[in-house]
Protein backbone atom coordinates (compact mmCIF):
# COMPACT_ATOMS: atom_id res chain seq x y z
CA UNK A 1 0.00 0.00 0.00
CA UNK A 2 2.83 2.36 0.84
CA UNK A 3 4.51 1.57 -2.47
CA UNK A 4 1.27 2.45 -4.27
CA UNK A 5 1.08 5.76 -2.41
CA UNK A 6 4.66 6.57 -3.40
CA UNK A 7 3.91 5.89 -7.07
CA UNK A 8 0.82 8.06 -6.96
CA UNK A 9 2.82 10.80 -5.31
CA UNK A 10 5.51 10.63 -7.98
CA UNK A 11 2.88 10.74 -10.71
CA UNK A 12 1.23 13.74 -9.07
CA UNK A 13 4.56 15.52 -9.02
CA UNK A 14 5.16 14.85 -12.72
CA UNK A 15 1.70 16.10 -13.55
CA UNK A 16 2.39 19.40 -11.88
CA UNK A 17 1.02 18.88 -8.39
CA UNK A 18 3.80 20.11 -6.19
CA UNK A 19 5.89 20.96 -9.26
CA UNK A 20 5.71 24.39 -10.93
CA UNK A 21 3.48 24.13 -14.01
CA UNK A 22 5.54 26.59 -16.06
CA UNK A 23 8.72 24.61 -15.46
CA UNK A 24 6.96 21.39 -16.45
CA UNK A 25 5.72 22.92 -19.69
CA UNK A 26 9.22 24.23 -20.37
CA UNK A 27 10.67 20.74 -19.95
CA UNK A 28 7.99 19.32 -22.25
CA UNK A 29 8.82 21.87 -24.96
CA UNK A 30 12.53 21.10 -24.62
CA UNK A 31 11.90 17.38 -24.98
CA UNK A 32 9.71 17.96 -28.02
CA UNK A 33 12.36 20.16 -29.62
CA UNK A 34 15.07 17.55 -29.06
CA UNK A 35 12.91 14.80 -30.54
CA UNK A 36 12.01 16.97 -33.54
CA UNK A 37 15.69 17.68 -34.16
CA UNK A 38 16.56 14.01 -33.98
CA UNK A 39 13.78 12.98 -36.34
CA UNK A 40 14.64 15.79 -38.78
CA UNK A 41 18.28 14.70 -38.89
CA UNK A 42 17.29 11.08 -39.45
CA UNK A 43 14.86 12.09 -42.19
CA UNK A 44 17.60 13.64 -44.29
CA UNK A 45 20.29 11.04 -44.59
CA UNK A 46 20.27 8.28 -42.02
CA UNK A 47 22.08 5.06 -42.84
CA UNK A 48 23.28 4.55 -46.39
CA UNK A 49 21.32 1.92 -48.26
CA UNK A 50 23.55 -0.94 -49.36
CA UNK A 51 22.64 -2.17 -52.83
CA UNK A 52 23.40 -5.57 -54.41
CA UNK A 53 25.18 -3.72 -57.24
CA UNK A 54 26.82 -0.34 -56.74
CA UNK A 55 25.09 1.27 -59.71
CA UNK A 56 27.12 4.31 -60.92
CA UNK A 57 24.54 7.04 -61.49
CA UNK A 58 27.35 9.52 -62.15
CA UNK A 59 28.68 7.52 -65.10
CA UNK A 60 25.29 7.07 -66.72
CA UNK A 61 23.97 10.61 -66.17
CA UNK A 62 27.00 12.91 -66.13
CA UNK A 63 29.39 11.02 -68.43
CA UNK A 64 26.93 9.31 -70.80
CA UNK A 65 24.27 12.03 -70.68
CA UNK A 66 21.38 9.57 -70.25
CA UNK A 67 18.09 11.11 -69.17
CA UNK A 68 16.74 9.87 -65.82
CA UNK A 69 13.52 8.74 -67.49
CA UNK A 70 15.30 6.49 -69.96
CA UNK A 71 15.83 4.05 -67.10
CA UNK A 72 13.06 5.21 -64.75
CA UNK A 73 10.57 5.11 -67.57
CA UNK A 74 7.42 5.00 -65.43
CA UNK A 75 8.08 8.46 -63.94
CA UNK A 76 6.36 10.27 -66.81
CA UNK A 77 3.22 8.09 -66.80
CA UNK A 78 2.79 6.61 -63.35
CA UNK A 79 2.83 7.34 -59.65
CA UNK A 80 6.16 5.53 -59.21
CA UNK A 81 9.36 6.09 -61.16
CA UNK A 82 10.10 2.38 -61.38
CA UNK A 83 13.30 0.37 -61.39
CA UNK A 84 14.54 -0.53 -64.89
CA UNK A 85 14.13 -4.22 -65.77
CA UNK A 86 17.36 -6.17 -66.15
CA UNK A 87 16.76 -6.59 -69.88
CA UNK A 88 17.08 -2.80 -70.32
CA UNK A 89 20.53 -2.88 -68.72
CA UNK A 90 21.55 -5.85 -70.84
CA UNK A 91 20.27 -4.16 -73.98
CA UNK A 92 23.23 -1.80 -73.69
CA UNK A 93 25.85 -3.83 -71.86
CA UNK A 94 25.75 -6.89 -74.09
CA UNK A 95 27.27 -4.65 -76.78
CA UNK A 96 29.80 -2.72 -74.69
CA UNK A 97 32.91 -4.89 -74.69
CA UNK A 98 35.15 -2.34 -72.94
CA UNK A 99 33.45 -2.72 -69.55
CA UNK A 100 32.53 -6.40 -69.46
CA UNK A 101 35.42 -7.24 -67.15
CA UNK A 102 34.41 -4.74 -64.47
CA UNK A 103 33.10 -6.30 -61.22
CA UNK A 104 29.76 -4.46 -61.45
CA UNK A 105 29.12 -5.70 -64.98
CA UNK A 106 30.10 -9.26 -64.05
CA UNK A 107 27.48 -9.10 -61.30
CA UNK A 108 24.99 -7.82 -63.87
CA UNK A 109 25.64 -10.75 -66.19
CA UNK A 110 25.46 -13.18 -63.27
CA UNK A 111 21.91 -12.06 -62.47
CA UNK A 112 21.03 -12.25 -66.16
CA UNK A 113 22.33 -15.82 -66.49
CA UNK A 114 20.41 -16.89 -63.38
CA UNK A 115 17.30 -15.14 -64.75
CA UNK A 116 16.92 -13.24 -61.50
CA UNK A 117 15.90 -9.63 -61.03
CA UNK A 118 18.43 -7.46 -59.20
CA UNK A 119 17.00 -6.95 -55.68
CA UNK A 120 17.57 -3.20 -55.48
CA UNK A 121 16.34 -1.54 -52.27
CA UNK A 122 14.27 1.63 -52.06
CA UNK A 123 16.11 4.76 -50.96
CA UNK A 124 13.34 7.36 -51.22
CA UNK A 125 10.54 5.60 -49.39
CA UNK A 126 7.40 7.39 -48.20
CA UNK A 127 4.88 6.18 -45.60
CA UNK A 128 2.01 4.09 -46.92
CA UNK A 129 -0.48 6.84 -46.10
CA UNK A 130 1.26 9.33 -48.42
CA UNK A 131 0.30 9.40 -52.09
CA UNK A 132 2.91 11.06 -54.29
CA UNK A 133 2.66 10.86 -58.06
CA UNK A 134 5.71 11.31 -60.26
CA UNK A 135 3.58 11.66 -63.38
CA UNK A 136 1.88 14.89 -62.31
CA UNK A 137 5.17 16.59 -61.42
CA UNK A 138 7.12 15.33 -64.45
CA UNK A 139 4.36 16.21 -66.93
CA UNK A 140 4.08 19.74 -65.60
CA UNK A 141 7.63 20.80 -64.84
CA UNK A 142 9.52 18.80 -67.50
CA UNK A 143 7.17 18.49 -70.45
CA UNK A 144 4.92 21.54 -70.01
CA UNK A 145 7.39 24.05 -68.57
CA UNK A 146 10.52 22.62 -70.19
CA UNK A 147 12.63 22.70 -67.03
CA UNK A 148 15.96 20.79 -67.16
CA UNK A 149 15.69 17.22 -65.94
CA UNK A 150 18.46 17.89 -63.42
CA UNK A 151 16.25 20.53 -61.82
CA UNK A 152 12.98 18.59 -61.94
CA UNK A 153 14.27 15.27 -60.64
CA UNK A 154 17.03 16.84 -58.58
CA UNK A 155 14.64 18.95 -56.53
CA UNK A 156 13.65 15.82 -54.59
CA UNK A 157 16.51 13.45 -55.37
CA UNK A 158 19.49 15.80 -55.19
CA UNK A 159 22.46 15.98 -57.53
CA UNK A 160 22.30 12.43 -58.86
CA UNK A 161 25.03 13.27 -61.39
CA UNK A 162 27.46 13.37 -58.49
CA UNK A 163 26.34 10.09 -56.89
CA UNK A 164 27.14 6.45 -57.38
CA UNK A 165 24.55 4.68 -55.23
CA UNK A 166 21.52 6.96 -54.83
CA UNK A 167 21.35 8.72 -51.46
CA UNK A 168 18.52 10.52 -49.70
CA UNK A 169 19.45 14.20 -49.41
CA UNK A 170 16.05 15.84 -48.78
CA UNK A 171 13.66 15.16 -45.89
CA UNK A 172 10.59 14.51 -48.10
CA UNK A 173 8.52 15.47 -45.08
CA UNK A 174 5.06 17.04 -45.17
CA UNK A 175 6.43 20.48 -44.29
CA UNK A 176 9.11 20.21 -46.97
CA UNK A 177 6.51 19.35 -49.64
CA UNK A 178 4.19 22.14 -48.51
CA UNK A 179 7.03 24.67 -48.75
CA UNK A 180 7.21 23.92 -52.48
CA UNK A 181 3.44 24.02 -52.92
CA UNK A 182 3.39 27.50 -51.39
CA UNK A 183 5.55 28.87 -54.21
CA UNK A 184 4.11 30.39 -57.36
CA UNK A 185 4.96 28.26 -60.40
CA UNK A 186 4.36 29.51 -63.95
CA UNK A 187 1.65 27.68 -65.87
CA UNK A 188 3.07 28.31 -69.32
CA UNK A 189 6.48 28.23 -70.90
CA UNK A 190 7.65 29.73 -74.19
CA UNK A 191 8.55 26.94 -76.57
CA UNK A 192 7.49 24.17 -74.20
CA UNK A 193 7.05 20.78 -75.81
CA UNK A 194 3.56 19.68 -76.73
CA UNK A 195 2.23 16.25 -75.84
CA UNK A 196 2.76 15.10 -79.44
CA UNK A 197 6.39 16.21 -79.46
CA UNK A 198 7.71 14.33 -76.45
CA UNK A 199 11.11 12.95 -77.42
CA UNK A 200 11.78 9.23 -77.02
CA UNK A 201 13.66 7.23 -75.88
CA UNK A 202 16.19 9.61 -74.31
CA UNK A 203 13.70 12.45 -74.15
CA UNK A 204 16.28 15.17 -74.66
CA UNK A 205 15.26 18.79 -74.24
CA UNK A 206 17.10 21.97 -75.25
CA UNK A 207 20.15 22.64 -73.10
CA UNK A 208 18.69 25.94 -71.88
CA UNK A 209 14.89 25.77 -72.14
CA UNK A 210 13.07 29.07 -71.95
CA UNK A 211 10.60 29.28 -69.13
CA UNK A 212 7.95 31.94 -69.59
CA UNK A 213 7.65 34.16 -66.54
CA UNK A 214 4.16 35.57 -66.33
CA UNK A 215 1.46 36.47 -63.86
CA UNK A 216 -0.26 33.21 -64.79
CA UNK A 217 0.99 31.13 -61.88
CA UNK A 218 -0.48 28.64 -59.48
CA UNK A 219 0.39 26.68 -56.38
CA UNK A 220 0.43 22.94 -56.00
CA UNK A 221 -2.43 21.02 -54.50
CA UNK A 222 -3.44 22.25 -51.05
CA UNK A 223 -6.20 19.77 -50.21
CA UNK A 224 -5.30 17.06 -47.71
CA UNK A 225 -6.94 14.32 -49.79
CA UNK A 226 -4.64 14.98 -52.75
CA UNK A 227 -1.76 13.37 -50.87
CA UNK A 228 -3.63 11.34 -48.26
CA UNK A 229 -6.14 9.22 -50.16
Amino acid sequence: MKMHDMRVGNADALLGRGFPGAALRHLAWMAAAILATCFAAAAYAGDKVEQPIEFPHDVHTAKMGINCMYCHTYARRSRVAGIPPLRKCMGCHESIESVKDKPRIKQLFAYWEKKEAIPFKKVHDLPDFVRFTHERHIQRFYFQLGRPVEEVCGYCHGNVKGMTVAEKVEPLSMGWCISCHQKDHPNTAAGALTAAAKPFPRMGLPASPTVGESADTSHGANDCWQCHK
